[in-house]
């Protein structure tokens, strides 16, 4: 089977993909009519479902038959909305995947409480499940996951962020949900690859999100769905910006510094320009590059199966995302 593109992906695990969309409505029903239209306005935005991909592919790479693992795919989907409804309103964003946020349609206060119904509800399903290993998964991945937002928090408008730092932040912040994804879809197989899924998903993860933030200097509003330079605006230092302080002539290190200091976009198509030119924009693709390369490293021992190869694709088509 060809692996070319993210549908070939979904077309290895069938119907599953989409069972898992039907799950996930299932779930978020509820007799408040105000979350009903927010959650079907979420549903309605799209998204990828990487991360649920990511659990069904697992499961079935460590040799799960049964039909639990959509469960815990739709769990971890629910999760991840439920951290982006929280972050749009503490990052005060007014788009996300090409549409207005939630917060900016609603107010804060609706985002903050369907946030807080969509975890609730994820730990409900959860719940249905009786299975000790997946709680703990997920219960361990949250925590991590609000540590990684913490940590991004107090990292704003700090100039002086390593990178070494800014690892461990989107370690927190993105590829802990993977990791919650593919360890979920193990756990219901065979355990032994528990750990061997885990570092899959730190990797292909941390590969994504640095992508993420190159795009954020090198794409579009419209390819993203979101605004250009909103991370600067919100002074985080990602590892374009640190690559590019260290290698852009002084002056240019300074308007950088600078710029994430007050989150200003003044200088923004300045910044761009300096962010390309120097290198800072290849460098945080090679990392990228290697980070992807230890994830599809770490799968070696599992058996091969379509499965094991999709996730490997799935880590490479991390590289090549334009949105």
């Amino acid at each position: 089977m060809a692996l070319n593109d993210f549908a070939d992906l979904c077309a290895v695990v069938g119907d599953d993909f989409f069972e898992v969309d039907r799950q996930i409505r299932q779930c978020l029903y509820s007799q408040v009519p105000l979350i009903n239209e927010v959650a079907e306005y979420i549903i309605g935005s799209g998204g990828k479902r990487l991360r649920p991909l990511t659990c069904l592919l697992a499961a079935r790479a460590c040799g799960y038959s049964g039909r639990d693992h959509i469960k815990v795919a739709a769990t971890v989907e629910i999760l991840h909305t439920a951290t982006l409804l929280h972050d749009d309103v503490v990052d005060a964003s007014h788009l996300r995947r090409g549409r207005a946020t939630v917060n900016e349609t609603w107010g804060n206060a609706t985002a903050v409480l369907s946030g807080d119904y969509l975890i609730s509800r994820a730990f409900q399903l959860i719940v249905e499940l009786k299975n000790q290993d997946v709680l703990e998964v997920m219960a361990n991945s949250t925590c991590i996951i609000s540590e990684g937002e913490v940590l991004q928090l107090i990292s704003q408008r700090d100039p002086e962020m390593t990178e070494a730092h800014y690892m461990q932040v989107i370690h927190g912040k993105t590829a802990k949900m993977f990791e919650a994804a593919a360890e979920g879809g193990c756990v219901l197989g065979d355990i032994r690859w528990r750990q061997v899924m885990s570092v899959y998903a730190r990797h292909m993860g941390a590969a994504f999100q640095i992508i993420d933030d190159v795009l954020d200097y090198l794409s579009s509003s419209t390819a993203m769905g979101k605004n250009v330079g909103d991370d600067l605006a919100e002074g985080k230092p990602t590892l374009p910006l640190i690559q590019a302080m260290k290698v852009a002539d002084v002056e240019e290190a300074a308007l950088i510094r600078q710029a994430i200091r007050t989150g200003g976009l003044e200088h923004l198509e300045h910044i761009i320009a300096i962010v390309r030119n120097c290198g800072a924009a290849d460098y945080a693709r090679a990392v990228a590059a290697r980070e992807s390369e230890l994830a599809i490293q770490s799968l070696h021992p599992v058996p091969d199966s379509v499965y094991k190869q999709a996730m490997i694709a799935l880590a490479e088509q991390a590289l090549h995302r334009v949105t």
